[in-house]
């Protein structure tokens, strides 16, 4: 609430008149509950368009998720049948699946959180990054090991052709691996997500799968095979993760609004409340100089 005091001087005569230094200072607290309405109500304005713009974009993602789920059920199924598990002391290579933008809560930092904690303490695996949020969270404990890095991707929905771009660029940087592992957001509800991780396995080890035998694959085939459900996987893992992220962002944007819209209404009463205080110092010193003549 805000306080208004209020003094008097009262010269010869017996006539009561106000302070102009403290009506001054009232006007000045009520500019600046103004200026912060005013800034408060277009803060407003920009997260409930926000807030409507993801919430159209939730809905064309969601739908393309569906979809990308088909191509990384159909590689796990894959591996499955084989029973392909990695040999001991294989080479995992670790590739974390996130975005560029924020405005969207710690859906990054559960990226970044699901790839530490995959990596453990193994302090010489190779980590490659999908995105520039997670970056540079991962920076900060295991820059050493990034040894590639990517952004601008899926400014819309990500595709398959820039899945594939990236399975090219690790395999022209010349970066082995027996598996790689591929931590994304998994969506859950509009409202929730969960860092998980999918298994992907070079050819060498599907080949030594105990149940390879059985889908009579020949070798000029298994290494197209092999860069087709590495980019099936990867695609899969951005998709679900832009899901997640334009969700989250939808809540984060609506909860955004209702914080200003409380703002707004705190500072509404507050304003409201100084202006009736000025006004009632002004009455009193009328009728107080009436009263006097």
């Amino acid at each position: 609430m805000l306080s208004i005091t209020r003094t008097a001087i009262r010269p010869l005569g017996g006539v009561s008149v106000s302070s102009n230094a403290v009506q001054a200072r009232n006007m000045a607290t009520l500019k600046e509950i103004q200026g912060r309405l005013k800034s408060v109500s277009n803060i407003s304005k920009i997260t409930k368009s926000m807030k409507m713009i993801a919430s159209t974009k939730v809905t064309k993602a969601q739908r393309a998720m569906e979809n990308a789920r088909t191509y990384g059920e159909a590689t796990n199924e894959l591996f499955k049948a084989a029973e392909t598990k990695p040999a001991e002391n294989s080479t995992t290579i670790y590739i974390a699946a996130s975005g560029d933008r924020g405005l969207c809560g710690g859906i990054h930092s559960s990226v970044a959180k699901g790839t530490r904690r995959a990596i453990g303490n193994n302090n010489k695996a190779a980590i490659v990054v999908l995105g520039d949020k997670a970056k540079a969270q991962l920076s900060r404990s295991h820059r050493s090991q990034i040894s590639l890095s990517f952004n601008q991707i899926g400014k819309d929905i990500p595709t398959f052709a820039e899945a594939s771009a990236i399975v090219d660029v690790i395999r022209q940087q010349g970066i082995e691996f027996d598996s790689a592992e591929i931590v994304y957001n998994e969506f859950k509800s509009v409202i929730s997500y969960e860092a998980v991780s999918t298994l992907v396995y070079n050819e060498a080890t599907f080949k030594a799968s105990p149940n390879f035998a059985a889908f009579e694959i020949e070798d000029d085939v298994l290494e197209n095979l092999q860069e087709f459900t590495f980019a099936n996987n990867i695609y899969h893992a951005l998709v679900e993760g832009h899901a997640a992220e334009m969700a989250a962002k939808r809540a984060a944007m609506e909860n955004a609004t209702k914080n200003a819209e409380d703002m707004i209404g705190k500072l509404t009463l507050q304003y409201n409340r100084g202006r009736q205080a000025v006004i009632t110092n002004e009455l009193i010193d009328i009728i107080t100089g009436a009263s006097a003549l």
